[in-house]
């Protein structure tokens, strides 16, 4: 049987062997992943080249044009063409500022919630909506 200084030299022999494999896979992993990176940044960058290109040259040649002469798709074109253009986020302030002036809160958003919810009704005031002789009021789809 072996001794206790025997069983501990064993299991560090065999761990010795997977903590060298376990590094060696660590630092592979790590040095993929930093080149990974830097790749990403360097297409980002390229990508970004292309838009303003693009962008520059839109008033002499169409993406369509651009696609025939170089067998790049027109897909691939606009999306690096749009992806140089602002953020949605910004479209929607403007659209929002586009609201009536003497009306704040009422733009665009606000007309599609409530059309979207059901059609404009005049309204009446709670005991008129209450009173037993007269009919439901039933609004009307305009389409």
């Amino acid at each position: 049987m072996a001794s206790d200084d025997e069983i501990a030299r064993r299991v560090e022999e065999v761990d010795s062997a997977t903590t060298a494999r376990r590094a060696a896979a660590a630092k592979q992993i790590g040095a993929l992943a930093r080149r990974r990176a830097a790749v990403a940044d360097q297409l980002n960058d390229i990508e970004t080249e292309l838009g303003e290109v693009l962008a520059a040259a839109h008033d002499v040649i169409g993406v369509d044009e651009l696609a025939q002469f170089t067998d790049v798709p027109a897909a691939d074109l606009m999306r690096w063409l749009d992806g140089r253009k602002p953020t949605r986020a910004k479209r929607q302030r403007s659209a929002t500022s586009a609201a009536p002036k003497g009306n704040p809160g009422h733009g665009p958003s606000s007309a599609k919630t409530l059309s979207a919810r059901q059609p404009s009704v005049p309204s009446e005031s709670a005991s008129d909506a209450n009173t037993a002789d007269a009919p439901p009021r039933v609004p009307v789809n305009a389409t």
